[in-house]
């Protein structure tokens, strides 16, 4: 079944910035007390050059559905650990339509794409069940102050 969105790169559909940026600081950041300014300006490294990181967007037309980023490094715990599938999000009215799903299987393959046969992501406790379900191999559980679990993939599962 064609998915009925679109997924681009972010620096193909810049219109969806502010809201790519807005969401990530609500989700993961806000109640650290990290400036809003901090993640702009982070998410601004995904709009030069070709490497990394890539912000994802899912959208249908001009309403945005979703985001994920492929990054470097998403846990300081584990710098050895590249690339990173991270800041996955989907909007509360999207989900269960197969967009965060699609954003990870696309940000697996920009990785595929710039030669990394194996992908990362860590996620929290209660979402261990839905990686595992993806087709992501848990390799360490309680790293980091958030004792979150750090979950791998790598070829040919990843296409």
């Amino acid at each position: 079944m064609t998915p009925d969105f679109t997924i681009s790169d972010l620096r193909r559909r810049p219109d969806f910035f502010d809201i790519v940026a807005e969401r990530i600081w609500q989700a993961w950041w806000k109640r650290h007390d990290v400036p809003e300014v901090y993640i702009v300006e982070r998410l601004r490294e995904n709009m030069v050059g070709a490497g990394l990181p890539v912000a994802l967007v899912a959208h249908r037309e001009g309403d945005f559905l979703g985001t994920a980023s492929l990054l470097v490094s998403d846990l300081d715990e584990r710098p050895q650990y590249t690339p990173w599938v991270a800041a996955v999000w989907t909007e509360p009215e999207a989900r269960r339509q197969g967009v965060a799903p699609a954003l990870i299987d696309r940000a697996c393959r920009e990785a595929l794409e710039r030669g990394h046969s194996r992908v990362y992501l860590c996620a929290a406790p209660p979402r261990r069940a839905y990686y595992e379900h993806l087709g992501w191999t848990p390799v360490e559980d309680d790293v980091g102050p958030l004792k979150l679990t750090v979950f791998m993939r790598e070829w040919p599962q990843i296409l």
